[in-house]
């Protein structure tokens, strides 16, 4: 009911204490309640009031205004942050833009409110030091002031964040997906990144971010089939038969010789009783691979 009490805090600050306590004026103040970024009570006479769950959601909200994040994003991010966090209060969250997205930061873990997906806490200059022992990467400067949270990465091109990561893939996976992360940054078309990626969180059985890596592979080129071939694994694995085989059709139409395309299609195949195409790719399978059974 409005107007009703939340819990055993007190609403007891009116629209121009809490603005001062923030840093907003009243106007920005009302705006924010008006695009629904939070809803405090009202006392007898239709007064807004604040408690200090308000203040803190305010002073997050005052953060992410002043870094140019739209209002509407913000109500979606705090929106998605109440279903996370629980009964956790706000105020234990540092929340903040970082470049194009909205990351949460608890101490421990960094992640995007709005899609759930956790970032990875590094030190870039860390990450590239170390790679370089392994790498012939070019010896671009790197700022010494790097924050240990990685919002200030380096300043390498997408290509070598690219090779940084792979060469980080076996000894430091999650170090590598931080860097293909820093390349979609700076290339989101970047095909490479978007399926190394894809089997990095395949491999850590992170599946739902593996396929929109995937899908969002073959939507950049519809006639890669390593593309088309990852994500008709990835459907498999979460149980969606009928488009894993789709997909292994199109992965086979677009690039022949991928061997275990034509297995998994022809075990789809005979599983769904078509017993003649399921011989017809074991045939071509034994063909491009002779050596195995």
């Amino acid at each position: 009911m409005a107007g009703a009490a939340r819990g055993d805090i007190p609403a007891q600050f009116d629209v121009t204490q809490a603005a001062r306590i923030v840093g907003l004026t009243p106007a920005r103040l009302r705006q924010c309640i008006r695009s629904g970024l939070l809803h405090p009570r009202r006392d007898g006479r239709g007064r807004h009031l604040f408690d200090f769950r308000d203040l803190v959601l305010l002073r997050t909200t005052r953060g992410l205004l002043e870094q140019r994040v739209p209002a509407r994003e913000i109500a979606r991010v705090l929106r998605s942050l109440r279903r996370q966090i629980g009964d956790r209060p706000l105020s234990r969250l540092s929340v903040y833009a970082d470049g194009r997205r909205v990351v949460a930061w608890d101490g421990t873990s960094r992640w995007q409110p709005d899609s759930g997906q956790f970032l990875f806490n590094f030190d870039a200059g860390r990450v590239v030091r170390q790679a370089r022992a392994v790498a012939a990467l070019p010896k671009r400067a790197v700022s010494p002031a790097v924050p240990v949270d990685g919002s200030r990465p380096p300043a390498l091109t997408a290509e070598q964040w690219i090779e940084l990561a792979m060469e980080l893939e076996r000894s430091s996976p999650l170090e590598a997906r931080a860097a293909y992360h820093h390349a979609l940054d700076l290339d989101p078309a970047n095909l490479t990144a978007r399926i190394n990626l894809g089997c990095l969180l395949h491999a850590g059985k992170q599946l739902l971010g593996a396929e929109a890596h995937y899908r969002e592979a073959v939507r950049l080129d519809p006639s890669c089939g390593l593309a088309w071939y990852n994500l008709g694994v990835v459907l498999e694995d979460v149980g969606k038969t009928n488009e894993a085989l789709a997909c292994y059709e199109e992965a086979v139409h677009a690039t022949p010789d991928i061997a275990d395309a034509h297995f998994n299609l022809a075990l789809l195949y005979e599983r769904t009783g078509r017993r003649r195409d399921a011989l017809r790719h074991f045939a071509i399978y034994k063909k491009l691979q002779p050596g195995r059974s």
